[in-house]
Parts: structure tokens; C-alpha cells; sequence
């Protein structure tokens, strides 16, 4: 996914190089957006990864030279002088992505944030408040917009409580289904949002606020912190029991094409090592890899130049949405999250275990579930 976005974006040469493929039924907004989404949305699933000590082996020269890329493609997102600078002042789309940009950031500082040179953070700091033009509608696009400010926290800067913190009320109160599930706006939608976005965000916007010890209108940052970790993992142990005994997950819901972007819950879960008992760690590694292969097992998941194709298990350019492009493909990356675990750990390192299908499926026992609570 990563080298031909990043080999040309870091050259300034990734918007002369790729006219993105573009949906079917596109909404005809400039096919501009198409950039800012392919290089954010990859460089949040990978930025774990990009975070790993490098050593000597194959692996370690390819992690070095695709953060040095990154780096570079940071600069060039923000240069007005670059064919690469990314669209912040255009559509609105550019507040999804600017949120992908900085939780790249907050996911690895030491690798992508702290090595830019002092003019390209300005640039950063003040192409992402300008984004606070964007009147964000009452659903999902709240987290977008909170990711911001929090990060503008993170690295000193002034920021904007009111933002968080409406939407932390509105998701974590009015906004929250039940048993792991929120809702996307007053309504309920069936569909893999609270993994592409929902809780990821909502832990990551909490977890800040508590290390930074932020309190404010009432906001208990660390006591609403726990609360989301604890609905988060039990939004996983539904995940994990939604891949088939074959790897195949139900294909629910909107966005489709985003692919294994569905189970960045699973993969954030393991990376932190927040996953619940009900989830080990070589269990939910034997059946996100299940699913993975099962979805990009058909190499018309790429073009010819290596771009990745609007599609599910394939290129399928009629599934694609009314926003969507092949930059939005690149929110799959998400599903690459526990990368960002060394070789050595249990993660990686553990014999495979069936998932909770697999042994349901040829007869073993497997544990029972409840509804929670919180």
C-alpha cells in the first residue's frame, strides 16, 4: 500500500504521477480530496509500524525508508511551493482527513512529528486550524474535529475545549447504543463505522485529555477514558466473532470498500495490549489475518502502478459510494495497526489459535456472550 504513494509524494511528484479512479456515482466535488485522503489514511494504519526501532534485517531497511518518506511527504503536504501541497482549503472533506494526518502524529511523535523542521510545523499547526471553518455535522465528522484540537493540545498549542467536549458528551451519553455500539448521530447505523472511526477516535481523544490532566465543564477525562476502553473492547469481542470460520466477515453497512479497515478495532485493542481476556492475543491475529487474505486475494485490489482499486475482495467500482475514491481506499491500511508490534511479542511470536467461529463452527466449545452494561 504505502511505497507508491509514499515514494512519489515525498519526490513531490504523487498528484503528477496519479489521477486517482473516481466512484461511479461521484458527488462531482474537486477530485482534489483524493490526495489529502490517500496519504492520511495511510500513514494512520502504518504509523505504528513507522514507530518500531529499526535493526539489520529487510524489514527494518524498509521501515527506514518509508519514514524517511513520510517525513518528507509531511513537508510536502503543507509547502505552498510543492505540487503535493494537500487541498486544506478546499472541500470539507479536508476535516476527515486532517484527522487521519494528526492521529498519525499522536501514534508516532518521536518518528513523524519531532524530526520536521520548525517552518513545517507551523505550516501544520496553521493549515489545521484553519479547518475550524468546517461546521462539522451531527454524526461522526464531531470526532474529526476533536482529533484536531487534541492534537494541537499534545504539541502546546492553543486549542479549542468546546469542541472535545461536546463531543464527547454527545457520543458518550446521548449518542451510545449499548453494548459496545454508539450510534453514528441520533441514529443507529448497522454498519463498521464504529471501527473506522467511532472508537478509535473516542479512546484517542480521552487517553490525551487524561495524560495531559485537561479537566473542564465538568469532564472527567480519565473516568470517561476507562468507560470508553471498557465499551471499545467489547465492541471487539463482537468483531472478532463477525470473522466467518473461513476469514470472511459480513459485508454490513456503508464504505464497504474500506476493506480490513473494519477491524482497526481488534488491531488497536492488540497493539496497546488492551485486549480483553475473551480475546487472545493469537486468536485475534489467526482471524484478522484470516480476513485479510480473504479480502486481497484477487490482485485487482491494485492497479498496474500499484494503487490500490475501489472495490471489497476485488475491483469492484460499482460498490464504491457517492465520496468515495481511491484515495479513500487507504483507510484499509487501519487494519495493518498491530504491526506496530515487534516480532517477539505474544502477538506475533504465540502459535495460532481458532477464532471464536472456527471453533464454533467444527464442534468445540467456545464461550458464551452477554450484553454489558456500561
Amino acid at each position: 500500500m504505502a511505497s507508491p504513494i509514499l515514494s512519489r509524494m515525498s519526490a513531490g511528484r504523487l498528484q503528477s504521477e496519479w489521477k486517482p479512479e473516481l466512484s461511479p456515482t461521484w458527488d462531482k466535488r474537486d477530485p482534489k480530496v483524493s490526495y489529502m485522503e490517500g496519504f492520511a489514511r495511510l500513514i494512520d494504519g502504518i504509523a505504528p509500524w513507522l514507530a518500531l526501532p529499526d535493526g539489520e534485517d529487510a524489514e527494518s531497511r524498509l521501515r527506514h525508508i518509508l519514514r524517511e518518506q513520510a517525513v518528507q511527504s509531511y513537508v510536502h503536504s503543507v509547502d505552498p511551493a510543492s505540487p503535493d501541497r494537500l487541498g486544506w482549503e478546499g472541500h470539507g472533506q479536508a476535516l476527515v482527513d486532517s484527522a487521519y494526518f494528526t492521529s498519525a502524529l499522536l501514534r508516532a511523535p518521536k518518528s513523524l512529528w519531532d524530526p520536521l523542521d520548525a517552518k513545517t510545523k507551523q505550516r501544520i499547526v496553521s493549515a489545521i486550524k484553519g479547518l475550524r471553518r468546517i461546521s462539522p455535522p451531527y454524526q461522526n465528522w464531531l470526532l474529526f474535529a476533536a482529533m484536531n484540537e487534541i492534537f494541537l493540545l499534545s504539541i502546546g498549542e492553543d486549542w479549542d475545549p468546546m469542541r472535545v467536549d461536546m463531543t464527547v458528551k454527545l457520543f458518550a451519553g446521548d449518542w451510545y447504543a449499548g453494548d459496545g455500539w454508539y450510534k453514528d448521530g441520533d441514529s443507529f447505523h448497522y454498519d463498521y463505522y464504529n471501527s473506522y472511526v467511532i472508537h478509535p477516535m473516542m479512546v484517542q481523544v480521552l487517553e490525551t485529555l487524561a495524560t495531559h490532566k485537561t479537566s473542564f465543564n465538568s469532564l472527567r477525562p480519565q473516568v470517561e477514558f476507562d468507560r470508553a476502553l471498557k465499551r471499545m473492547k467489547r465492541f471487539g469481542e463482537h468483531l472478532e466473532r463477525m470473522i466467518g470460520p473461513d476469514g470472511a466477515y459480513a459485508a454490513i453497512g456503508r464504505s464497504l470498500t474500506y476493506r480490513i479497515a473494519a477491524h482497526q478495532v481488534l488491531g488497536v485493542l492488540a497493539w496497546r495490549h488492551w485486549l480483553p481476556e475473551a480475546l487472545p492475543a493469537p486468536q485475534v491475529r489467526a482471524a484478522t489475518v484470516a480476513a485479510a487474505r480473504r479480502i486481497f486475494a484477487d490482485p485487482s485490489n491494485f492497479n498496474a502502478q500499484g494503487f490500490m482499486t475501489i472495490g471489497f475482495t476485488r475491483a469492484q467500482p460499482t460498490l464504491g459510494d457517492w465520496y468515495s475514491n481511491a484515495g479513500s481506499m487507504y483507510i484499509a491500511s487501519e487494519g495493518l495497526i498491530a504491526l506496530g508490534l515487534p516480532a517477539t511479542d505474544t502477538y506475533w511470536a504465540s502459535p495460532a489459535m481458532p477464532w471464536t467461529m472456527r471453533r464454533a463452527y467444527s464442534g468445540e466449545d467456545f464461550r458464551k456472550d452477554y450484553p454489558v452494561g456500561y
